[in-house]
């Protein structure tokens, strides 16, 4: 009975111990980790131990322990998927519409039923877990030692919780300790990290809608008069960062292209100057990059977003719209209601459905690029029939380069392009997404080849229009996740097309000439974007 009785308490121990030390981050999960002593498990034990072995009391104590654990086990969870996907932590105060994000995108990449089996066994494996600690502390609390023990027991827990805490100071540098502890009190700190991050927060939204109603340059009068009638397209192309000129796994093909369509449109008579911007996101959520770039505020978080779409900021497309302009956003990501688009000023909203495409799906992509330009020329650039024609200040959002970059297709001739029936020939193309995100060099080599295609679609458009060129501002989003990537910060080419006397305001900006950034070019960050935009194309506002 004894040796049964000290196996139950082993195996009790051991699933407490492996709980606490779960790491939250990718480079934590080590063999060496569970080697780390956690701090909570004197404390958590000597308390059950002193506790009545029966009562309500005692109930009371488990489930608040288990409720406790179990929650910040799943908060060092959906970091880790945070880390993994976003590179950085996971906040549940801004982040919970990333939960049906996540969902999507792996409907998207692996199927609904493959998407269904992860997200159940995710589920089950959250439930067992915490049916294993209820277990755990039930064992240690069913212990009945001697009175004397247990008195000693209780007056054990206050030191053992004292030096669990004196490690999360001194790990979070409230203050420092004399000597090394030995152990971790990890799963607190995790506790305290994230209760002192939503309270921060809750801190930062409110003074982000502070100085988001602070803007005198948006109220200013006579703005973008240098532009003249040339049409501005402010173009994002998904998941294209620096790793496309920096990472050799990518620069081989990527650095090639961009040098041939520099080379192609400077012989057909049009200036291109390239830089880098500094996103606020990685990863996804892109529409933190756009609303950054539109606002002049730095957004990276949906707190923001939506403080930012519910103050009376105005975007850049706002101030387009009082200088004459005709502003519209071409999305083609967008398959539902998305009724926060006229809050950015857009006088025309083109989704999905309003493109008219008649080609198909490829995976989460809706529509290749090609036809989204196509759809931007017969939509807008022409003017609809009864429309006056004033310039356009547009924003347009190019997606084959979105995960999961399958099938990558081609550049068809534009006369083609038509209503993206000639796109049926790459249906069912190439690998199917669940076998391509095996294997993390072809996940690598697919997103290689979607961003080149995205880049030549670009280029061939930009050459297209020559002879009457709009302002082209080509720039990425963000990077994409770090394990594809291998970038440690989300920075962002952006590429400056048009006429000669537009593009060469950008010299101030430390933008250097061509197609391929330099080393030495400026990186801006994106909330920087609109303002200086502002003073480089309004005579009323000085540089």
């Amino acid at each position: 009975m004894r040796v049964r009785q000290g196996a139950g308490l082993v195996a009790a121990t051991l699933a407490l111990h492996l709980v606490l030390i779960q790491p939250n981050h990718p480079a934590a999960m080590t063999p060496g980790a569970l080697l780390v002593f956690p701090l909570e498990l004197p404390a958590i034990v000597l308390l059950l131990v002193a506790l009545p072995p029966a009562g309500r009391s005692t109930a009371a104590v488990r489930a608040g322990l288990v409720a406790a654990i179990m929650v910040i086990a799943v908060a060092k969870l959906a970091d880790y998927a945070s880390f993994v996907a976003f590179d950085r932590g996971f906040n549940a105060v801004v982040d919970g519409h990333l939960i049906h994000a996540g969902w999507t995108l792996a409907r998207a990449t692996f199927g609904l039923p493959l998407a269904a089996l992860g997200a159940a066994l995710g589920i089950a494996a959250i439930a067992l877990a915490g049916w294993v600690l209820w277990w755990a502390t039930g064992r240690w609390a069913r212990l009945a030692p001697p009175r004397a023990l247990g008195r000693g027991a209780m007056a054990a827990v206050l030191p053992a919780a004292a030096l669990a805490g004196l490690e999360v100071g001194a790990a979070m540098n409230r203050w420092q300790v004399p000597a090394p502890i030995p152990g971790a009190a990890f799963t607190a700190r995790v506790g305290v990290e994230r209760a002192v991050q939503w309270s921060d927060t809750l801190a930062d939204l409110a003074a982000f809608r502070r100085a988001a109603r602070q803007d005198s340059l948006g109220q200013a009068d006579d703005l973008l008069d240098r532009i003249g009638a040339t049409d501005i397209l402010v173009t994002f192309v998904e998941s294209y960062g620096r790793s496309s000129i920096d990472n050799p796994i990518y620069a081989r093909t990527h650095v090639p292209t961009l040098e041939r369509i520099g080379a192609r449109l400077g012989a057909r008579g049009l200036a291109v100057r390239s830089g880098w911007m500094r996103a606020p996101t990685t990863g996804g959520q892109s529409w933190l990059s756009h609303a950054t770039l539109a606002s002049g505020l730095w957004i990276d978080n949906q707190g923001r977003y939506q403080a930012m779409l519910s103050s009376p900021r105005r975007t850049l497309y706002h101030i387009a719209g009082g200088a004459g302009f005709r502003t519209a956003a071409v999305m083609p990501a967008i398959t539902m209601a998305w009724p926060e688009g006229r809050l950015y000023g857009f006088e025309a909203i083109h989704a999905a459905d309003d493109l008219g495409y008649a080609g198909p799906a490829f995976n989460w992509v809706t529509m290749p690029d090609q036809y989204t330009l196509s759809a931007l020329d017969r939509l807008e650039r022409r003017g609809a029939p009864g429309r006056d024609r004033r310039p356009l200040f547009a924003q347009i959002a190019l997606v084959s380069s979105h995960a999961p970059w399958v099938p990558v297709i081609d550049l068809v001739a534009w006369g083609a392009v038509d209503d993206g029936t000639v796109f049926r020939r790459w249906e069912g193309a190439g690998e199917a997404p669940e076998v391509v995100w095996r294997d993390r060099d072809r996940v690598r080599d697919q997103f290689r080849r979607a961003i080149d295609y995205s880049l030549r679609v670009v280029g061939s458009y930009a050459a297209r229009h020559a002879d009457a060129p709009p302002l082209l501002i080509v720039t990425g989003d963000h990077e994409p996740a770090r394990f594809v990537s291998g970038m440690e910060e989300s920075v962002v080419p952006v590429h400056v097309i048009g006429p000669r006397r537009l593009v060469d305001r950008f010299a101030d900006w430390g933008w250097t000439r061509g197609m391929v950034p330099g080393d030495d070019a400026a990186v801006v960050p994106m909330d920087g974007f609109r303002d200086r935009f502002l003073r480089s194309f309004s005579s009323a506002v000085a540089p």
